[in-house]
């Protein structure tokens, strides 16, 4: 007999990321907080040391593997977020009473919640800016808040000197300041090869979009500032170009993924060799080449000899990176659309609503002094973030994490030494914290440990219990707010993506079907169209796991975005067979009609207001 399947929202809850151990994120935990901690201490500064320590956590949650260069946006932008919300927090706090602080605290909920729906990164921002005013607003200390706002940026900077300076294990020799791009842009000619041996075959539809996923990342690890101005330019010129010689590569792969005929196996040792070569920084050799029996097949080989010559030119030719970059309109766009809508009211109404508990319960006779008020909103916070999973797995998993997390804490804390105790287990547990992020649950045991290790270091009571309280109430309060009916209907995040999505489909297919000559801007067209698809997929798996009730209103997405995917995939075979031909087949323009059609007839079946239309026509 088989067991019954666990519910969506359950399966979320439980289901763990798996990987390799990032030691070089672990070194760096281990070297962040713990020592900072260690050196306010020393100097007389244990409020300043805090503050550091617990900015080099909230990097630390954000350091995830990837470049060096994309490492600087991804931590620096959420670290001066963070400093500015200490700022704020701090003088409205010594300034405002328990009303007008509400409302300050609501209106930056409504600014950093509508600004997340920007992206990853302005989505860890507003995270930072949300905590840290709270706990500027409700953390009592001497310093002023510009003060707070040095020490919060002091400890983010260090984990950014660490993750700019450290070595990679394994690429202690030659310029391993490019070990991540060099292995971000080999994981894609690893993808074409894996694509490539699954044509035709059950898994080709998941190498397709482990595909998309590698050169999303690449095109993250290329984008960042360069480390070095003039030193770097020969590396910087080489990586460039190996990115752009795999554009083409992937085109045809793709291609070839959608005629569904199986491609000789040669055809996927050639990206290999490509891919070890990128890694080792050097040339590629002789080439093994697929028989030119096909125009997916006939592009293939020609962007093989392409990269060839790329990679063999002594220093290799500049190539601007092929991507659009969403400009100051998307932006705007993002905000103001229904995702950032829904999202900021829904953050502020918890942030708001949890901040003025807090406050009542602090002021109140019959709970007594309630010290640390700030943990209630800076909890809500993240649990109001849709990034970090279903709302259901999101409460599950942390309040498993808290109290798993504070009843380790309390009975450490009865056995440690302080203040040496406490540091230490301060600098392992941001050693854990990379690795703990696989699970949200996890990383909410972790970051609770260290928490309270930080405020007994500061001088306070052991705050077990009184962390699990608030967790609690966390949750119960956001659970609540995310049921709530919301202006514009439910669903927003997801309707924004499938709308971005939709317009990168019709970009792209009205240039290829122009016939258009720039291939570097079809190119850059695909590449947005598969992101942006990716990005919906993502938002629309995510609905799908909520409770029953929040996951009808999103029913149906699902088809939209696999029609839509089947349109661009059809549209890049076109492409590669206009630029083989000169012209469309019956079958392809058949197929053309056939893939608009279906994605007509899924929008009609799907309960999204018109601005969710993608606008193929």
């Amino acid at each position: 007999m088989s067991r019954p399947a666990a519910p969506p929202w359950l399966a979320h809850a439980l289901h763990a990321q798996r990987g390799p151990v990032p030691w070089s994120a672990v070194t760096r935990g281990a070297l962040a907080a713990g020592p900072l901690l260690l050196a306010g201490i020393a100097a007389g500064r244990l409020a300043s040391g805090v503050l550091a320590a617990i900015a080099a956590m909230l990097a630390g949650i954000n350091d995830r593997p990837g470049s060096r260069r994309a490492s600087v946006a991804r931590l620096g932008v959420p670290a001066l977020a963070g400093a500015l919300g200490l700022a704020v927090g701090s003088y409205a706090g010594q300034a405002l009473e328990a009303v007008p602080l509400t409302l300050v605290l609501t209106a930056l909920g409504l600014l950093a919640g509508s600004v997340s729906a920007v992206g990853p990164v302005a989505s860890a921002a507003g995270t930072q800016l949300l905590v840290t005013a709270a706990v500027g607003a409700g953390m009592p200390a001497a310093e002023s808040g510009w003060q707070r706002a040095l020490a919060f940026l002091a400890g983010a900077g260090w984990l950014i000197l660490l993750r700019l300076v450290l070595p990679t294990p394994g690429a202690l020799t030659g310029d391993f300041r490019f070990d991540g791009e060099r292995e971000a842009v080999a994981d894609v000619y690893d993808a074409v090869a894996a694509l490539l041996d699954a044509v035709g075959g059950p898994h080709a539809t998941a190498r397709r979009a482990a595909l998309t996923a590698a050169l999303d990342h690449a095109q993250d690890a290329l984008a960042g500032p360069r480390l070095r101005r003039h030193a770097s330019s020969a590396a910087e010129r080489r990586l460039h170009a190996r990115f752009a010689a795999a554009l083409p590569l992937a085109e045809a792969a793709t291609a070839l993924f959608w005629t569904a005929e199986p491609v000789p196996a040669r055809a996927a040792e050639a990206p290999r060799r490509l891919a070890a070569a990128v890694r080792g920084d050097t040339g590629t050799g002789p080439l093994p080449a697929p028989h030119r029996s096909a125009p997916a097949l006939r592009a293939l080989d020609d962007a093989l000899l392409h990269a060839a010559e790329a990679f063999d030119r002594a220093e290799g030719a500049q190539r601007r990176l092929l991507a659009r970059r969403r400009g100051t309109k998307d932006a705007v766009r993002a905000v103001f659309g229904s995702g950032g809508r829904e999202y900021g009211l829904r953050v502020a109404l918890c942030f708001g609503a949890s901040a003025a508990i807090a406050q009542a319960l602090h002021h109140s006779r019959w709970y007594g002094q309630h010290q640390h008020w700030y943990w209630l909103p800076a909890t809500a916070v993240f649990l109001v973030k849709p990034d970090l999973g279903p709302l259901a797995s999101r409460v599950l998993c942390r309040a498993a994490g808290t109290v798993l997390g504070a009843l380790v804490f309390a009975a450490l804390a009865a056995l440690l030494p302080r203040p040496a105790g406490l540091i230490a287990l301060v600098a392992v547990c941001g050693a854990l914290v990379p690795v703990a992020t696989r699970h949200f649950a996890a990383l909410t045991a972790v970051v609770t440990v260290l928490v309270l290790a930080l405020v007994m270091a500061g001088g306070e009571p052991q705050a077990s219990a009184g962390r699990i309280g608030e967790t609690l109430l966390a949750c119960a309060l956001v659970l609540i707010v995310g049921h709530l009916p919301m202006p514009g209907g439910r669903g927003g995040g997801v309707r924004a993506r499938l709308t971005a999505a939709g317009g990168a489909a019709q970009a792209y297919l009205i240039h290829v079907l122009g016939e258009s000559g720039d291939r570097a801007e079809r190119w850059a067209l695909r590449r947005e169209a598969y992101r942006t698809l990716a990005e919906a997929r993502t938002a629309i798996a995510v609905a799908a796991a909520e409770l029953p009730a929040l996951a009808r209103h999103t029913e149906g997405t699902d088809a939209v975005a696999q029609a839509l995917e089947r349109l661009v995939d059809t549209t890049t075979a076109c492409a590669v067979h206009l630029d083989d031909t000169g012209r469309l087949t019956p079958g392809h323009a058949g197929q053309l009609r056939d893939a608009l059609a279906e994605l007509r007839l899924q929008e009609a079946e799907v309960p999204l207001p018109a601005g969710a239309r993608s606008s193929c026509r």
